[in-house]
């Protein structure tokens, strides 16, 4: 069956999609930059890069990082990151919602070959 993946341009050069709502879920869930770009396989680097790029479009921090030390670091997301995540979802099951009459005539071409 055909799949609608979801990008949405928010200025001429910053965009939000699947992987960057991934990540930011994956840092909800583990409480940790480093161990949602381990999870998704991506380098600390480029994790922190995404977040920092997120964090420019909006204007304001999605993600709020404590530095390591004593206790040790982490990261949680702010209401505006986890109000990100939950209107990312929601457009996304909008979307696959309207679509799904137009997905299913798609396979239904497939299978007709």
């Amino acid at each position: 069956m055909p799949s609608l993946s979801l990008r949405i341009n928010l200025d001429p050069d910053g965009r939000v999609g699947p992987g960057k709502i991934e990540l930011l879920e994956q840092i909800a869930a583990f409480g940790s930059i480093s161990a949602a770009a381990r999870r998704m396989e991506m380098s600390y680097k480029h994790a922190w890069d995404l977040v920092e790029d997120m964090n420019r479009v909006f204007g304001k921090p999605l993600v709020a990082a404590q530095t390591g030390g004593r206790k040790g670091g982490g990261a949680q997301l702010t209401a505006v990151g986890l109000a990100v995540v939950s209107r990312f979802r929601a457009i996304e099951r909008a979307a696959t919602s309207a679509a799904a009459t137009h997905m299913e005539a798609l396979q239904a071409e497939i299978d007709a070959g």
